[in-house]
């Protein structure tokens, strides 16, 4: 009974945005904003702890003007994401300006598997499904179910309404390594949480768990990675910025070629969270231990 009625709400909310449409949500979208930050505060010390700890040197005021612009981006990309069923190919081919799609198509043909990372900046969902629709090849992305079901089919129906597929993060490995043995192209978040005696890397100068799995991918497959993120310029409108991860110079030892990659891919994400912190999802508790 709780998933339905969340559900309903949930459609409730999407019907709203449907009947505003993208560009009125999106600037109403400080409404929810202002909701979960002011009233009914979610993760919000959760998040000023986070900026805390990146950003020791800030002043308190610039941390909280940063952490209200964090919950004002998840906003708009919550409301993006429910209007994404309602959008056209077209549409959703011109969501982000990408110089560098051709570049995916050049590496998937040249190597014939493939990953493209990402991390939860901008909008993160409009990374795979604009760049697949725009080379027209489909993207194998790696998602974790919601615990709603309801919730979780509504998302993923807007994930798969063109060429792309679902492969369940709770899937064995070896799902995503046939798909990348396959030479398809694999396409996933990493920069939450890994477990407690998980593996370590530098991010924003602290020890961080993270979760190997897309360097242990590469590693183990040859797969080159492309690290994309999409940035949020003042229209709403996107510029993706994709660019390969080095695959050269690795230690003999695999577990730290692993942890080598993994720590290039989140500096390369760190690196753009300075540029534009508020775009970045602080809300997750990346360091809980």
């Amino acid at each position: 009974m709780k998933n339905f009625l969340e559900y309903f709400l949930f459609l409730i909310l999407a019907g709203i945005v449907r009947l505003l449409g993208l560009n009125v949500s999106r600037r109403l979208s400080i409404v929810i904003a202002f909701m979960f930050y002011y009233i009914i505060p979610i993760r919000k010390q959760v998040t000023l702890k986070n900026l805390r700890k990146a950003f020791p040197e800030f002043s308190v005021s610039d941390i909280k003007k940063i952490a209200f612009g964090s919950y004002k981006s998840f906003s708009i990309t919550l409301v993006e994401m429910l209007f994404i069923p309602f959008m056209t190919r077209e549409q959703i081919e011109n969501a982000i300006y990408c110089e560098d799609a051709e570049l995916v198509k050049k590496y998937y043909k040249r190597y014939r598997g493939l990953i493209v990372l990402s991390g939860h900046f901008g909008n993160w969902e409009y990374i795979a499904l604009s760049v697949s629709a725009k080379i027209n090849v489909p993207f194998h992305v790696v998602v974790k179910s919601q615990r709603n079901p309801y919730v979780d089919a509504y998302l993923n129906k807007g994930r798969t309404r063109w060429i792309n597929k679902i492969v369940p993060l709770g899937a064995s490995i070896r799902k995503i390594y046939a798909e990348l043995k396959a030479k398809n192209i694999v396409a996933m978040v990493a920069d939450q949480r890994g477990p407690q005696e998980g593996m370590r890397v530098n991010f924003f100068g602290q020890q961080s768990s993270i979760y190997p799995g897309p360097a242990m991918l590469a590693i183990k497959t040859g797969a080159p990675i492309l690290y994309g993120l999409t940035i949020r310029q003042p229209d709403y409108s996107y510029t993706a910025q994709i660019s390969e991860i080095s695959m050269e110079n690795l230690p003999a030892d695999e577990e730290k070629q692993i942890q080598e990659v993994s720590q290039r891919h989140m500096a390369l994400l760190e690196s753009v969270i300075r540029k534009h912190p508020e775009q970045w999802l602080w809300m997750h508790n990346i360091w809980k231990y």
